[in-house]
């Protein structure tokens, strides 16, 4: 008769396993934030003036130069939901590339494990860059350079995806990283190349059919086109396709996972 193991008196429950790990998330969250930004000036404010400071100045240099003369596209929407949403993927996989050396020792404790340190990098990220989204678009809104989004929900949807994209494609990197340093100095320049086919500073539409059947082989492509049409999406054609975008993050969710755990078992053995 075959019985099913019991758990022992000191295993927690999956209740308490979840509250172990919130607990051990946020405080490597502190952690980042203290280590990363300091105690000093604005501090952890920096974590949303940052990535703001950018996509502010991107807007305002589209606008000022008058390149919302020569579309009939809201230019100030068009710049913030293209650039951050490139920063958001963006500076996922910037900070996770490099990330487990500087957290080895933590991994000697019992309840850390390599998933918490990415995660939370990522959220930390994710923060940061949603919280500039928001307040930016906010700001336009108010200044009356933004209108409110059409389909809130779709924007949501869209920017969750592009979230989902970047975690992924930065725990697959970060954990590969470890074992080859190639992936640093190859990623950096290509992270840069990426940039413009992310579709940030244009829309599927306006290019050549030849063009745009390649350029809407890029995944990321698809969430930014979604989202733009959640926000101004009657004054133009949006190309996408979820299904494509959810089955390249669902491939780089379990190469990362597949990698994550050959990473963990090496940093074990070491």
């Amino acid at each position: 008769m075959v019985t099913s193991p019991r758990r022992g008196p000191t295993d927690p429950t999956l209740a308490e396993s979840f509250a172990i790990q919130r607990r051990v998330i946020g405080a490597l969250l502190m952690r980042e934030v203290l280590t990363r930004y300091g105690r000093n000036n604005i501090g952890f404010l920096w974590l949303f003036v940052e990535p703001m400071i950018f996509t502010l100045g991107i807007t305002l240099l589209w606008y000022f130069i008058r390149a919302h003369q020569v579309s009939n596209l809201p230019i100030v929407a068009f710049a913030v939901t293209g650039y951050s949403s490139v920063l958001l993927w963006r500076n996922m996989t910037n900070r996770s590339i490099g990330s487990i050396g500087p957290n080895r020792a933590l991994m000697f404790h019992r309840n850390v494990r390599l998933i918490d340190i990415f995660v939370a990098r990522d959220l930390l990220e994710l923060a940061g860059t949603s919280t500039s989204f928001i307040v930016l678009s906010l700001a336009f809104t108010a200044t009356g350079w933004m209108s409110l989004p059409e389909d809130l929900l779709k924007v949501i949807l869209g920017f969750m995806l592009l979230a989902w994209f970047g975690i992924a494609l930065s725990i697959l990197l970060g954990c590969w990283a470890e074992q080859s340093e190639v992936v640093d100095k190859v990623w950096h320049p290509m992270s840069y190349l990426l940039f413009p086919l992310s579709g940030a500073a244009f829309i599927v539409d306006a290019l050549p059919p030849a063009a745009r059947d390649v350029i809407l082989l890029f995944p990321m492509v698809h969430g930014l086109e979604y989202l733009r049409e959640g926000y101004f999406g009657s004054l133009f054609t949006a190309h996408y396709d979820l299904g494509y975008l959810i089955g390249w993050n669902l491939v780089l969710s379990l190469l990362a996972a597949a990698k994550m755990r050959a990473v963990g078992r090496q940093l074990v053995l070491e």
